[in-house]
This record gives C-alpha cells, sequence and structure tokens, in this order.
C-alpha cells in the first residue's frame, strides 16, 4: 500500500494506518485487525441505530450546553447520514468483537466525528470534531451498545414484525369465513376424530397470531427502556 492509499491517524495508544478514503479512525481500524473473525458486519438495522443514539446524544449535549451548538449541529447532520444509510460501507468491524461492543461504538463515533468535521469545513482526521470528546459525550459502549440493540429491535418489530403478523391475521380471519361451510373429519393422534368446520381450523390459526400480537405488545414495553440517557 503506498503512501497515497493511508493517512496516519493516532490516539492514546498511538498511531495507525487508516485507508485514506475511510471515516473511521484508529480505534476502528485496530479492530478490523485484531478480529478477523468471521466477516460477518453489523446490518443496516443496527448501523441506522447508532445513528439514531449519537443523533440523540448530540441533541441533548447541545441543549445542556455540554457540546457547542455548531459542533453538535455538524454531528447531527452526520449522525443523519448514517440513519439514512449513506455511510454503511463505513462500518467494517466484525460482529465478533469485544464483549461491550465497544469496537462498534467507537466506529460510530469516529465514522460520525470525521464526517462532521467535514461538515464544519475541515479535514476528515482533524479532530475538530472529537470521537469521544464530542460524539461520545456522556456515553459509554457498555449503555450505547445495549440502547442501540433496543432500538433496532424495536423498530424491527414495529416497522416489519406487527405489520406482517397484522397482514397475516387478517388473511387467515378472511378463510375463517370463507371456509366456515366446508365439514371435514378432524384428526387426532393419526386417527379419524370428530368432525370440524374447516373454518374453525383457520380461527385456531388466526387466534394463535393474535397470541403472538398480544406477546409483541409485552416486549415493546421492556424495549422502550434504555441504558442511555437516565
Amino acid at each position: 500500500m503506498s503512501e497515497e492509499d493511508y493517512r496516519i491517524e493516532e490516539d492514546s495508544l498511538g498511531e495507525m494506518q487508516v485507508p485514506a478514503d475511510a471515516y473511521w479512525g484508529a480505534q476502528t481500524q485496530r479492530a478490523v485487525e485484531n478480529f478477523p473473525v468471521s466477516g460477518i458486519t453489523f446490518g443496516r438495522r443496527f448501523v441506522r441505530a447508532l445513528g439514531v443514539v449519537k443523533k440523540a446524544a448530540a441533541q441533548a449535549n447541545r441543549d445542556l450546553d455540554l457540546v457547542k451548538d455548531e459542533t453538535a449541529d455538524a454531528i447531527v447532520e452526520a449522525a443523519d447520514e448514517v440513519i439514512a444509510g449513506e455511510h454503511d460501507d463505513q462500518f467494517p468491524v466484525d460482529v465478533f468483537q469485544t464483549g461491550s461492543g465497544t469496537s462498534s461504538n467507537m466506529n460510530a463515533n469516529e465514522v460520525i466525528a470525521n464526517r462532521a468535521a467535514e461538515i464544519s469545513g475541515a479535514e476528515v482526521g482533524d479532530r475538530v470534531v472529537h470521537p469521544n470528546d464530542h460524539v461520545n459525550y456522556g456515553q459509554s459502549s457498555n449503555d450505547v451498545i445495549p440502547t442501540a440493540m433496543h432500538v433496532a429491535s424495536l423498530e424491527a418489530v414495529e416497522k416489519d414484525l406487527l405489520p406482517a403478523l397484522d397482514t397475516l391475521r387478517e388473511a387467515l380471519e378472511a378463510k375463517e369465513g370463507e371456509f366456515d361451510g366446508v365439514v371435514k373429519t378432524g384428526r387426532t393422534h393419526l386417527q379419524d376424530a370428530t368432525p370440524v368446520r374447516l373454518g374453525q381450523e383457520f380461527g385456531g390459526y388466526r387466534t394463535q397470531v393474535e397470541k403472538g400480537l398480544a406477546r409483541l405488545d409485552y416486549v415493546r414495553d421492556h424495549l422502550s427502556e434504555l441504558a442511555l440517557g437516565g
């Protein structure tokens, strides 16, 4: 790799060579080199959730006068790009990594900090927006990662699973009515049993889905509790 292909980034552990066109920094690069385990990286839902967490933290820190308005606004703009999926290729860390998810938390901090620096008119790596002192202000991997997991899971439940199950419930309910006049032989232990309407069977399927929807309501309450922000 020629000198034009990388830049030098430095943190408390020293210098690291980072690809010149990457928004991530030294800690992310170390994680890439330390954890070449599976080649599997985090997907869209989790990366989006990290962006949501970092955006909310920046807004809170701005409102509390802990981070300057212009710095926080640049972080919010960069986080919005992460949320929108514009930088998914900047999250290369393997899913099998440190237990608390520090590598992925720092990956998000570095990407958002460097992109926010660009938005502010500086160069990537200038640290005018600092990954720790600004993007990660008031946070820890031990609360960021569980919070992102809850946000990602709750969004998956509300945007994907609940609508899909509700569509399935409606379809089964329609078939329940359509098949109500069809009488068939019930089966128990591989033998013929008492007669049953086919509509009744589909009513049983519908009820199973409805009970699943009720359980999801219970789960949503718990997923809404976040480790970050107390």
